[in-house]
C-alpha cells in the first residue's frame, strides 16, 4: 500500500471498534462446495481466484491503529500455484509497525470428501528487514494441489491502510474494507472505480463510525503489452485524515501540504541533511574535470563517473538511510544513496542540481493534490545547463545524460528546494526532440532453389538504443536472437558497434537466410524484417488500461530484393500511406518492381507517448489494419 495513516498521541484516549457488518465464514470454517469448484464463475480461464478478502482498519484518538486482514484463495490449476507464495511489506519507522497473529492453512479433500487442514509452520514464516523504513514477511503454503483452497489472516499492528484494492490480478469474489474511527476525526473517502461498489454504515458504539465498503465479482486484471502501473487501473478507494473537531475547540486541519512536506524532507537526516555532506574528492574525478570548462562536459563526466563506480543494491527509495559517506566509501548503495551522492558531487563542480523526486513507472502515478513523500520511489538529479533541464539517474548503467530516464518519461517529478523561494515544484518529463527509433536496410536475393539470402544493418538510437544495449551487454547471442522473428531465420557475421559511444546509434550488421514459402507454383514472402514490428500486440477488442509508450516513435524498413531470372511478382501491394483519425500515427508504404528486382519501404512514426482506453477503439482498428499491410506478403511465381 503506497500510504498509511498515522495519527498522533492527541489528548483524549478512545479505543472503539466497529461491530461487523457483513459475516463472512469464520477462518478454518471452508465450504465443500468451494474445494469442488471447477472455475470461476465470472471469468471461466482463471487460474485462482479470491474467495474473499477482508480489513479493517481500527484508530483511535490516542494513536492507536491496526488492520486485520484475512484472504481465502481457490487455486484451479498449477498456473494458480504462484498465489501460495505470500510476501507482505509493511511500515518499519519510527512507529515500528509490526505483524502479528499470523495463521494460514491449506484446505484438501482426501478421497472419502474429507477436509484436510495443512497449516503453514511458524519456523517457515520469514521476517526481513528491507531497510529502516519497511520490512516483508514472507511464507508459501504446504500442500498445495490444483483444487486447494488457502487461507491467511495477520494484524497489522501500528498502522491502518488508507489505500483499498478490491481488485487484484486474479478474479476476486468478494472484497471488503471497514473503517472503523471516532467521530471527532473527519475522514475522506474517495472511490477509483468504474464497478459497483456498495456503502453499509455499521452500526457501533456512540462515540465512534464505523463504514463498510464492498464490491463484488470483480474480474482480475491481468497485464496488458504498454500498461504502465497496474495498480493505477485497479479498482480501489483512498480513505485520509483530513482534520479533528473536538467539542468547543477550533477544528484542526490535518492535511498536510507540499512545501511543508519538502520542509521536512530537507530537515530529515537521510534526505536534506546528507546533501550537505562533504564527500571526499577523488584524485580521478578531480583529474578528469581540472581542464574542463563546459558545464555539459562537466555533467556528463561526473554522471558516467558515479553509475561507473557505484553499485546499485537493487533497492529502489529516496532516502540515503545509511549515509552518502559510507555509501561513498563501500561503491555501493541504494537508488537514494548513490543519486544523493550524483547531486553532491555535481553541486561541488558549481553545476545547478536539486533533487528531483520521481515514481517510476512500475510505482504509478503520483496524486499531486495529495501531499505526502511516500508516493515517491526515488531520487533523480535535476541539472539546468544554459537554460536546458536534464534528468540524470545514476543506477541506470545504459541511458546518456541527454536523455530523460524511460521508467520516468511523460511523467511529473517534484523539485525540492526551499519552499520560501518558490524554486520547488512540479516539473514535467518529457524532451519532444529524442524518441525510440529503429531503421532496417537490407540487401537480398532469392537463388531458384527459392532461398532469401542477404545482409541487414539495423540503427537503433535513442531509447531504442538503451534496450538493445542492455540486451547486448547480456550477451551479443541474447541481442541476435532478438533479431530472428521466425525460426526458419538464420543469421551470422553479427557485430554491433557504437555500444560504447553514447552518441553513436546502436548499428547492427549481420548476414541472413530465409526460405520463401512455397503454395503449388507460388511463392510467397515479407519484407517485414528485424524491426521489431513482427506481431500486433493490440488484438484484444477491449482494454482495461492506457497504453503507455513513453516516447515517440519511428520505424523504418528499406528493403531490395532480387527476385530469379524468369520470375515476376504475381501481383505488387499497392503503395500507401494510412494515418489515424487523430492524425497521431501515419504509416506509408511504397513498393516498386522493375527487371526482377523489387524495392519496398515501411515508414512509421508514433507521435504520441500514451493513447487512453477511450482512444482505443480507433487505435486498435488502426493497428489491425497496420499489420495487414506490414505483412502482406509479396508473392512470385514463373512468368
Amino acid at each position: 500500500m503506497k500510504s498509511f495513516i498515522s495519527v498522533l498521541a492527541l489528548l483524549a484516549s478512545l479505543q472503539l471498534h466497529a461491530q461487523k457488518g457483513t459475516k463472512l465464514p469464520e477462518f478454518g470454517k471452508v465450504d465443500i462446495a468451494d474445494l469442488k469448484m471447477p472455475e470461476c464463475s465470472f471469468e471461466k480461464d482463471a487460474s485462482a481466484m479470491i474467495l474473499f478478502s477482508e480489513a479493517e482498519s481500527t484508530f483511535d484518538m490516542s494513536g492507536f491503529e491496526q488492520t486485520e486482514h484475512r484472504v481465502r484463495i481457490k487455486i484451479f490449476n498449477k498456473k494458480g500455484f504462484e498465489n501460495a507464495n505470500i510476501k507482505i511489506k509493511y511500515p518499519f519507522d519510527v512507529r515500528e509497525a509490526s505483524i502479528k497473529h499470523l495463521s494460514a492453512q491449506t484446505y484438501n479433500l482426501d478421497a472419502g470428501g474429507n477436509v484436510l487442514i495443512s497449516k503453514v509452520d511458524k519456523v517457515s514464516i520469514f521476517d526481513k528487514k528491507i531497510n529502516k523504513r519497511y520490512s516483508e514477511k514472507s511464507f508459501a503454503f504446504p500442500d498445495v494441489k490444483e483444487g486447494s483452497v488457502i487461507e491467511y489472516k495477520y494484524t497489522l499492528d501500528g498502522s491502518s491502510e488508507t489505500y483499498w484494492y478490491f481488485q487484484k490480478p486474479i478474479p476476486v469474489a468478494y472484497s471488503q474494507f471497514t473503517i472503523d474511527f471516532p467521530k471527532e476525526l473527519i475522514i475522506s473517502v474517495v472511490p477509483h472505480t468504474s464497478l459497483p461498489i456498495k456503502k453499509l454504515d455499521v452500526k457501533a458504539l456512540a462515540n465512534n463510525i464505523a463504514t463498510e465498503y464492498s464490491m463484488s465479482n470483480i474480474p482480475g486484471l491481468s497485464d496488458e503489452a504498454f500498461m504502465s502501473c497496474r495498480e493505477d487501473y485497479l479498482q480501489r478507494m483512498e480513505a485520509r485524515l483530513i482534520a479533528i473537531d473536538l467539542d468547543g475547540q477550533p477544528t484542526r486541519n490535518l492535511v498536510r501540504t507540499w512545501p511543508g512536506i519538502i520542509k521536512e524532507l530537507l530537515d530529515d537526516e537521510d534526505f536534506g541533511l546528507q546533501l550537505k555532506k562533504n564527500i571526499p574528492r577523488t584524485s580521478d574525478l578531480d583529474e578528469m574535470l581540472k581542464s574542463v570548462t563546459d558545464p555539459y562536459k562537466k555533467m556528463c563526466i561526473i554522471h558516467k563517473y558515479v553509475r561507473t563506480k557505484m553499485e546499485w543494491n537493487n533497492y529502489d527509495n529516496i532516502w540515503a538511510l545509511e549515509g552518502v559517506k559510507s555509501a561513498w566509501k563501500d561503491k555501493k548503495g541504494t537508488s537514494g544513496e548513490i543519486n544523493l551522492i550524483l547531486i553532491n558531487l555535481l553541486r561541488d563542480a558549481d553545476l545547478d542540481a536539486h533533487p528531483l523526486l520521481v515514481s517510476t513507472r512500475d510505482n504509478g502515478t503520483v496524486n499531486t493534490s495529495v501531499a505526502g513523500y511516500d508516493q515517491f520511489d526515488k531520487v533523480l538529479a535535476y541539472v539546468t545547463v544554459d537554460k536546458k533541464n536534464y534528468v540524470l539517474d545514476a543506477t541506470e548503467k545504459n541511458t546518456p545524460s541527454y536523455l530523460m530516464p524511460p521508467e520516468v518519461i511523460a511523467s511529473e517529478g517534484l523539485l525540492i528546494e526551499k519552499a520560501d523561494n518558490y524554486a520547488w515544484g512540479w516539473k514535467v518529463l518529457w524532451d519532444d526532440v529524442y524518441q525510440d527509433e529503429n531503421n532496417v536496410i537490407i540487401s537480398a536475393e532469392i537463388d531458384d532453389h527459392h532461398l532469401m539470402k542477404g545482409a541487414a544493418t539495423v540503427s537503433s538510437k535513442d531509447y531504442n538504443k538503451i534496450d538493445k544495449l542492455a540486451l547486448f551487454k547480456q550477451g551479443a547471442d541474447k541481442l541476435k536472437e532478438k533479431m530472428r522473428s521466425s525460426p526458419d531465420i538464420k543469421i551470422d557475421s553479427f557485430e554491433v558497434t557504437g555500444n560504447n559511444d553514447e552518441e553513436l546509434p546502436l548499428t547492427q550488421t549481420f548476414k541472413f537466410s530465409m526460405p520463401a514459402s512455397t503454395t503449388g507454383d507460388y511463392h510467397y514472402f515479407t519484407a517485414n524484417l528485424f524491426a521489431g514490428l513482427d506481431k500486433n500486440p493490440f488484438v484484444a477488442d477491449e482494454r482495461q488500461s492506457d497504453i503507455f509508450f513513453g516516447a515517440k516513435q519511428h520505424y523504418s524498413i528499406t528493403a531490395n530484393i532480387d527476385l530469379p531470372k524468369g520470375y515476376v511478382i504475381e501481383e505488387l501491394p499497392k503503395s500507401l500511406k494510412m494515418i489515424m483519425p487523430d492524425t497521431s500515427i501515419v504509416f506509408t508504404r511504397h513498393c516498386s518492381f522493375n527487371d526482377n528486382f523489387l524495392a519496398v519501404s515501411y515508414s512509421l512514426d508514433i507521435k504520441m507517448p500514451v493513447y487512453t482506453i477511450e482512444n482505443y477503439p480507433d487505435f486498435n482498428a488502426f493497428y489491425k489494419k497496420l499489420f495487414e499491410m506490414l505483412n502482406e506478403s509479396f508473392v512470385y511465381k514463373k512468368k
